[in-house]
């Protein structure tokens, strides 16, 4: 097509495509295929053809995908996704796949292998060189979500450890899947979290406690109960003999300033000679809770920790890196997701954490 005197390979009128989306089923009316197309573009899937609109705009204006004119940016997730995808595609092809049905603890798990099958299969069909390569790949699709151990315990190892497919390449997905992707998660910043603080003492009119972090600096941090609906909204007493309406604090309030003195990365802590020495706490929870705060992602960190409640007793410090929940590897994992892992576990906690050596 052709646009300000050029042409244009492989593009679409935005208009015409609205149109098809609402046609074919695939948005139930037009402001539902907008906000769809507007997903692709948030995710550098399509762009308009000059790059004059940052917006999809239901008009007679032309766009294209960005895997087309060579301008879709390739970063190590995307790379990482798209090798998982292949080496998916080549064994659900091939008669005889390392793929099968697999059962495990009388659970049924699809899409399975072992990871030392997984191994000699990879190199067989010239993936990698050698098997210290094939782990580092395997390791790789599991930060990213692609493969997953099958009870989701362990991370990969060139041993009989049985592991699946998270992704189904082959699904069919719809593009309204796209619009419940950023959908609220249950726990993740309410006050029944496992990480909301213990009250230093029980006595009432007391509900602050001191928590020290990296710079020394003292900062009073409200505690709320673990067993109760808590108001954030500013109320001083935070402890409450009625239900009361829960009311969601300033996003200020829930993700304050990271005590982290600068950001690390997964592949810092995990490289070779890092400064981190790996340490293993055992955390039994009490009446009021587990006492710290997590927050960040791949990899999370320890914001704040109750002096007097079970975390610090068992030895966590803020700063540190959470490594392993009950066993299961969580590097790659947000705040949100290992908050939900917590609360389905155990009341004894086992976690592992990354320290700095000073």
């Amino acid at each position: 097509m052709r646009f300000h005197l050029r042409t244009y390979p492989n593009c679409f009128v935005a208009k015409e495509l609205t149109d098809w989306l609402v046609e074919h089923k695939e948005a139930p009316d037009r402001e539902t295929a907008i906000r769809l197309m507007q997903k692709l573009m948030d995710h550098y899937i399509i762009h308009h053809v000059c790059d004059e609109h940052s917006d999809y705009k239901d008009a007679k204006l032309l766009y294209r995908f960005r895997k087309d004119d060579g301008t879709f940016p390739l970063s190590k997730d995307v790379k990482v996704f798209l090798r998982g995808q292949s080496l998916y595609e080549k064994l659900v092809s091939v008669e005889q796949s390392i793929l099968k049905v697999r059962e495990e603890n009388s659970v049924k798990y699809q899409r399975t292998f072992l990871g030392s099958e997984m191994i000699d299969w990879l190199i067989q069909e010239g993936e990698v060189e050698n098997r210290q390569e094939a782990v580092e790949l395997g390791r790789a699709l599991l930060e990213h979500g692609i493969i997953q151990h099958v009870s989701n315990r362990h991370h990969f190892f060139d041993s009989d450890i049985l592991y699946h497919f998270w992704i189904n390449f082959r699904r069919r997905r719809r593009l309204t899947e796209l619009l419940n992707e950023n959908s609220a998660r249950a726990l993740s910043e309410s006050p029944d979290s496992p990480f909301c603080l213990r009250k230093l003492n029980p006595e009432p009119g007391n509900t602050s406690f001191l928590s020290v972090q990296t710079n020394k600096e003292i900062k009073v941090v409200s505690a709320v109960r673990r067993s109760s609906i808590t108001s954030l909204s500013g109320n001083s007493n935070t402890y409450f003999s009625a239900p009361p309406t829960l009311v969601f604090p300033p996003v200020a309030e829930c993700n304050p300033k990271s005590v982290l003195k600068r950001p690390v990365t997964t592949e810092e802590l995990l490289s070779p000679g890092a400064p981190y020495v790996k340490k293993t706490l055992t955390i039994v929870g009490d009446a009021v809770g587990w006492g710290f705060v997590v927050r960040g992602g791949r990899p999370c960190h320890i914001q704040a920790v109750d002096p007097g409640g079970p975390a610090a007793a068992a030895g966590m410090k803020v700063c540190q890196f959470v490594f392993s929940v009950n066993g299961v590897y969580v590097l790659h994992l947000d705040y949100q997701t290992i908050s939900s892992l917590i609360m389905t576990g155990p009341r004894t906690l086992v976690m592992e954490v990354m320290e700095a050596i000073e």
